[in-house]
């Protein structure tokens, strides 16, 4: 059995395909790629098309590499599976990476967000617990959307630093160190230096504005004498 996402943007990323197998009374269920808008979807059509007989349903998270708010809603249809069927246990594990940071952040088990919380609120702290949770999704939003940027500006940066290992015959850490450096210098974003140095590059190409040329001849002065 395999259910797969339709396509969407993420920078690149794969998309989500749920693959599993079902051996006597329990699905073992393998995510593979992002969990993001649909994902949710993808998951309730494939928990679907098990049979009315499983009381075990195990998902091993490792090979998700991606997750937004979205994942959020994919553990909700996870977690509304399980309660419908009360003879059903439902576990996710092994969450690494990124994924694995969006459930501290949302303040869930990473060893299974599906586990209860050790303790429930009492209704007289319900709203510093609704003002904590607020904040914690910020901070989640905040952190997959400095990710999403990093993803989007990985192209321009990789060129960037092939042009200076070309031109100053440096290495790629070097490279790398030298974009940094010229970034912090002109108090420029670190994309924005590297879109500035490819285009410099290209044939009849704009120079890089005068204080972004300043501060890259000076991160590659230190570079030289380093």
């Amino acid at each position: 059995m395999t259910s797969a996402a339709s396509p969407h943007l993420t920078g690149g990323l794969d998309t989500l395909v749920i693959s599993g197998r079902v051996d006597a009374d329990r699905a073992e269920l393998t995510p593979r790629g992002e969990l993001v808008q649909g994902c949710a979807d993808i998951l309730a059509r494939t928990l679907a098309e098990l049979p009315a007989t499983i009381t075990r349903v195990d998902l091993d998270m490792g090979g998700v590499h991606f997750m937004d708010t979205a994942g959020l809603r994919f553990l909700d249809v996870l977690g509304d599976y399980g309660r419908e069927r009360a003879t059903t246990t439902v576990t996710t594990t092994n969450w690494n990476g990124q994924p694995r940071r969006i459930l501290e952040l949302a303040g869930l088990d990473t060893t299974d967000p599906l586990r209860p919380a050790a303790h429930d609120p009492v209704p007289a702290a319900s709203s510093a617990v609704a003002l904590e949770r607020a904040e914690r999704l910020h901070l989640l939003q905040s952190e997959v959307e400095q990710l999403r940027q990093a993803i989007a500006s990985r192209p321009v940066i990789d060129q960037a630093r092939g042009i200076l290992m070309a031109t100053h015959g440096c290495s790629s850490d070097q490279a790398w160190h030298i974009l940094r450096e010229t970034s912090q210098l002109s108090n420029t974003k670190l994309r924005d230096v590297a879109a500035a140095v490819t285009a410099s590059a290209e044939s009849d190409g704009p120079p890089p504005p005068p204080e972004l040329r300043t501060a890259l001849n000076k991160a590659l002065a230190r570079r030289h004498h380093g």
